[in-house]
């Protein structure tokens, strides 16, 4: 039955994913071109990308929205294979890049059987927004003077953008009108890229900006032909270049030199590449997916290996999944991987009966396509993101896209990497920290009261965070999951953005997704993404930032007018009186939340001497109560509490309550009093509540439930039971 509803909803989805697939190669048509153009090979071989990558990983991929083709981070990197292995002969540098794409894609196969997706969360999250800047900034200064009319502009990234204002005097200066004329056509087709999206007119925006830029230029060229006298001002070589008969041109790689470091080197930045691009792509289009289903990333990635492997033999780029293209699907409507398909076939259709309008469109005009996508990858503002994150997030960015920019990619992405390393050693103050903690079991889970609770310990980074996301994989987005990084001394910016990745997506399921333990930490900043170092016990911030669990505690406190304060030094002279903290040394108690008679608190203590010492933090709700009472500890029975017994110790029983004396472990001095304190009216309040470990002296109660700090709604839960036992007693 769910098959036949599957199927029956796969075929009523045809007509909207029809015409998503449509409208995404509107997109995709004039971006193959132009990114292959960009990166040094035919036209038609980013075309064929698309068409491979949109046919293979619709019928055998792991995601479900996702439009696949060439990437713009790849651009310079195929661009610099091609450079590179051809030795200045750039059409013998493609047929060995092909070779390289082919091989690239064999490996990538092989990372999916091994389940190598997790690999894309290693790289820090700073580095790798470095690294793409870098990608387009050697976009856009290669792609800007094509987009000038000028192809024969060389050079490094660096010598091409200091060329940028001689480029544009050269244009205005120029007595080459084809020079000229294909400059103007660039420059207005940036335009249309950068005004476009101003334009608020529903039929206007039914042809995306990149589509209307080759319908103008191509109805630029008719123009010329049938209606104006003056022949058509752009030089042929300035335009798109298609062989003739497309199904009997392809082109085939070259193995004959896969032995020498040059080839390795390409193989290895190409893999690379292709797969953070894709595995980024595909972590960002599930959260656009409106039935939020989570990819298959291994699966995926196999996927895209063979579609890889298939697209080099016919002279294609890597196939990599696009987020561009992929959110253009989603926004209309695309809901299955039949968009995909539906979007490779049209570009099929496109280059079989409209090839030579195609060939009509001015090389300027799809450089300034890409010339806006390389200013989008490395816009101002993504460095002012990544600066409100943190002064050190700026340097891990900086310093990547600079070293990307002057050497390499794969250089680039690790020096990033241990950049990183050094500024957490920097700030920790401890190089043992990490190395001696990186190969030990760190991430602990377990389910207690029908939620899943996460322990990590040590430090939580972007070295071993797959530890925690294996882990955090298993728990089902419609249950409720506790992260508790109390035992981590330091949690980099990376596991942080991933967290709330994790909360939006529990969020949409209808679980509940909850980050604790962070209260006593130091933040870089006060973005929720911003790295944090945990103090030290004898530091107390006065003021500070507001994790999200101190800043719903404080909304708790407003609702039930009840006093917070967050970063508390103050001692509860009570605590050592009570039987629990006899063995135990009390560090400091933060998050005090209160009203006149009861007091919830985070309590740091710890047990034990020397290297059997351990630090614990746990939440706890102290009562003062309006009148005496004995001295007793209640708790649930279990399984210590029958070996208590057993060993002497008195279990007291109420008289007429025997199931309250089978589920409750009683004990005290004075059997009389208790029995006396325990009237009808509270033992049914035990009876109805959650089970917590209560101890009573003259100075009031301690409740204790589990030995760790408790997540918001566990905090509510417990003021409103210390209320209501305030108010029974």
């Amino acid at each position: 039955m769910g098959k036949k509803n599957t199927v029956k909803t796969f075929i009523s989805d045809i007509p909207q994913n029809l015409f998503s697939g449509f409208v995404v190669s509107l997109i995709a048509l004039p971006l193959g071109l132009g990114l292959a153009l960009a990166s040094g090979a035919p036209p038609i071989s980013g075309i064929i990308a698309a068409i491979i990558g949109g046919t293979v990983v619709a019928i055998i991929g792991g995601s479900n929205v996702t439009i696949t083709g060439p990437g713009n981070g790849l651009v310079v990197v195929i661009l610099a294979a091609i450079t590179t292995l051809g030795q200045g002969d750039m059409q013998q540098g493609f047929l060995y890049t092909l070779a390289a794409i082919v091989i690239s894609g064999v490996i990538m196969i092989i990372l999916g059987f091994l389940r190598m997706g997790s690999l894309g969360d290693f790289f820090p999250a700073s580095a790798i927004q470095g690294m793409l800047a870098a990608i387009g900034i050697g976009i856009f200064a290669k792609q800007i003077h094509v987009m000038f009319g000028n192809l024969n502009a060389k050079g490094s990234i660096v010598e091409l953008l200091f060329q940028v204002p001689e480029g544009i005097i050269n244009l205005i200066k120029t007595e080459n009108s084809s020079m000229f004329y294909a400059g103007l056509v660039g420059i207005g087709s940036l335009l249309i890229m950068i005004f476009y999206g101003k334009i608020r007119n529903r039929y206007f925006q039914l042809i995306p900006a990149p589509m209307w830029i080759v319908v103008l230029s191509v109805g630029l060229y008719y123009y010329f032909d049938l209606v104006s006298a003056s022949e058509y001002p752009i030089d042929k070589s300035l335009l798109i270049a298609l062989p003739d008969d497309i199904l009997s041109n392809f082109t085939f790689p070259d193995f004959s030199i896969v032995y020498q470091g040059n080839f390795i080197n390409a193989v290895i930045a190409i893999t690379l590449i292709a797969s953070i691009e894709s595995l980024l792509s595909i972590k960002a289009v599930d959260k656009l997916d409106p039935l939020k289903r989570r990819s298959n990333v291994n699966k995926d990635i196999r996927a895209l290996g063979l579609a890889t492997v298939i697209s080099g033999f016919l002279g294609g780029l890597n196939v990599v999944t696009v987020i561009a293209r992929s959110s253009v699907n989603v926004n209309n409507k695309g809901s299955n991987r039949s968009a995909n398909f539906f979007h490779a076939a049209f570009l099929v259709a496109f280059i079989l009966l409209f090839a030579t309008e195609l060939r009509k469109i001015p090389l300027s005009a799809l450089a300034a396509i890409l010339v806006f996508t390389g200013y989008k990858l490395a816009s101002p503002e993504n460095i002012k993101k990544v600066f409100s994150i943190g002064s050190e997030q700026l340097i891990i960015f900086l310093i990547t896209l600079l070293t990307t920019i002057t050497t390499s990619l794969i250089t680039g992405i690790i020096v990033g990497i241990l950049v990183t390393f050094i500024i957490h050693i920097i700030i920790n103050k401890d190089v043992f920290l990490f190395i001696k903690n990186v190969l030990k079991p760190n991430v602990l889970m377990f389910k207690e009261d029908g939620k899943y609770y996460v322990s990590v310990k040590n430090f939580s980074s972007f070295l071993n965070y797959t530890k925690l996301k294996g882990k955090l994989d298993q728990i089902p987005e419609n249950e409720e999951a506790i992260i508790d990084f109390s035992l981590c001394d330091f949690v980099d910016h990376s596991v942080m953005e991933n967290m709330s990745n994790y909360a939006e997506s529990f969020t949409r399921k209808g679980g509940h997704f909850e980050v604790i333990g962070l209260d006593d930490s130091k933040s870089g900043s006060e973005h929720p993404f911003a790295l944090r170092k945990i103090l030290p016990k004898q530091i107390v911030p006065k003021e500070g930032v507001l994790t999200r669990r101190q800043k719903s505690i404080q909304s708790i406190s407003e609702e039930m007018h009840w006093k917070y304060y967050a970063f508390s030094a103050q001692e509860m002279e009570e605590l050592p009186t009570f039987g629990y903290f006899k063995t135990r040394k009390i560090d400091k108690v933060s998050n005090v939340l209160s009203n006149e008679d009861c007091t919830i608190f985070d309590v740091q203590f710890s047990e034990g001497e020397m290297i059997a010492k351990q630090v614990i933090k746990a939440t706890m709700l102290h009562i003062h109560t309006l009148k005496p009472v004995p001295n007793f500890t209640l708790d649930r029975e279990g399984i210590f509490e029958y070996i208590l017994e057993f060993a002497g110790y008195n279990d007291i029983d109420i008289y007429n309550h025997p199931d309250f004396s089978k589920r409750f472990y009683l004990s005290g001095k004075n059997d009389e009093k208790i029995r006396e304190f325990f009237t009808d009216e509270l033992i049914l309040f035990f009876e109805s509540n959650k089970q917590y470990h209560i101890e009573a002296t003259e100075n009031g109660l301690l409740i204790i439930g589990n030995e760790r700090l408790s997540s918001v709604k566990e905090i509510k839960a417990l003021a409103y039971f210390g209320m209501g036992l305030q108010k029974t007693i």
